[in-house]
């Protein structure tokens, strides 16, 4: 048996949450006596795997792989699997893992977990924890089926570094036209950002901010720390923000080391999205705002008048 893991790259550049996921396979690998192996489709980064904790990376590359579809990196997963006795698979739960995961569960007959935010406990049988109803409560879930889907929330697991280098092989999958049942007609990325489901820190803002001018009040002030930018329902269905941003219970859900949300109520639907964050500071001029209940850190005061003290001494602080 064997623990492979989904390294996942985008544009020949391995994502963070590739590294934790790996971390994590690697740590479950150790647990139960046996090899953790990554496994990186198409054009993947620099780094060498092994310094994250892979035994072994396998590398998959082809013409079919140029565009991203669900169904063709599922079979290649699930082929992978089945060659090297992988009965656990772990993937980060980013939109890639999270297209990919229930149809590699189908493939491979397999249990499939979500949400996952803790070391699988292995003393008795194979108990995982994971968040349930919207980040509101934890669940220890206890999986029985031989074959294991493994779906990591990132920045919920540390990355470990090893001072090793893994051996990497090259692979073909035999993948055809048959295998995809969906064409892609255009991909639009955004670039110079930082992903919210990877971003460590993330500044926010809702209606309190009153129109999409002042939004630069926001966008200083995530400049100045290195965060990424995040917003509330109603500014991105009023279109102040694009939907990327919108992080809520219908939206993106974090789990950042550091959330400031300024002129932000806390509705229960956008806790939903943020509740797991580390450390939560709000800023609101209405002391009886629901968010205060839920912050580490409060604020009564103008977003107008704050945002741009915090800029300015973090930036004095910086030097």
């Amino acid at each position: 048996m064997a623990v492979l893991v989904f390294s996942e790259s985008d544009n020949g550049k391995y994502k963070k949450s590739s590294f934790e996921a790996i971390s994590y396979g690697r740590d479950l690998a150790d647990q139960l006596s046996t090899t953790c192996i990554a496994v990186s489709i198409g054009n993947k980064g620099e780094e060498n795997l092994g310094q994250y904790g892979a035994h072994k990376e396998i590398n998959v590359q082809g013409d079919v792989y140029q565009d991203f579809n669900p169904n063709t990196y599922a079979k290649t997963l699930s082929e992978l699997s089945s060659n090297n006795d992988g009965q656990i698979i772990v993937l980060s739960q980013t939109y890639t893992g999270k297209s990919i995961a229930p149809i590699l569960a189908i493939k491979q007959d397999a249990a499939l977990v979500t949400g996952i935010i803790g070391m699988v406990n292995t003393s008795d049988g194979f108990k995982v924890k994971t968040t349930v109803f919207s980040n509101k409560a934890v669940a220890h879930v206890q999986v029985n089926q031989a074959n294991k889907i493994l779906s990591i929330i990132p920045n919920s697991y540390q990355v470990n570094i090893y001072e090793s280098k893994s051996e990497i092989i090259s692979h073909n999958i035999n993948v055809s036209k048959k295998d995809l049942n969906t064409k892609i007609l255009k991909t639009e990325k955004e670039t110079g950002k930082i992903p919210l489901t990877e971003a460590e820190l993330v500044i926010s803002a809702g209606r309190g901010l009153k129109a999409a001018e002042n939004w630069n009040l926001v966008e200083d002030l995530s400049e100045a720390l290195g965060a990424a930018t995040a917003c509330s329902k109603p500014v991105s269905d009023m279109e102040w923000r694009p939907h990327s941003e919108h992080v809520g219970q219908t939206g993106i859900t974090i789990k950042p080391n550091l959330y400031i949300a300024a002129g932000i109520s806390g509705a229960i639907q956008h806790l939903a999205g943020v509740s797991s964050s580390k450390v939560i500071c709000v800023i609101n001029t209405d002391p009886e705002a629901p968010f205060f209940k839920a912050a580490d850190y409060g604020i009564v005061g103008d977003a107008f008048d704050i945002l741009p003290r915090l800029t300015k001494r973090i930036r004095e602080i910086k030097g």
